[in-house]
């Protein structure tokens, strides 16, 4: 089961996570409110999702790009 988890953060962008560990909360209560949230707006948070997890991965590879610079 650990494994079933660490697979499905990996493929979700990690956009929760990153906004737990920002926040200060625990993942659970992220993803649990995120969930929430989507049902009773009909889904519209999920353009928020998709925004926030190209920027997480435009920010990773920016940094990337920097140490390959400086190295």
């Amino acid at each position: 089961m650990l494994e079933f988890r660490r697979l499905l953060e990996h493929s979700a962008f990690g956009v929760c996570t990153y906004l737990a560990d920002r926040m200060g909360l625990h993942i659970r209560r992220v993803r649990l409110y995120f969930i929430y949230i989507s049902c009773i707006t009909l889904g519209s948070p999920l353009l928020l999702y998709l925004f926030t997890a190209f920027w997480l991965n435009l920010r990773q590879y920016l940094a990337e790009g920097k140490r390959r610079l400086y190295s």
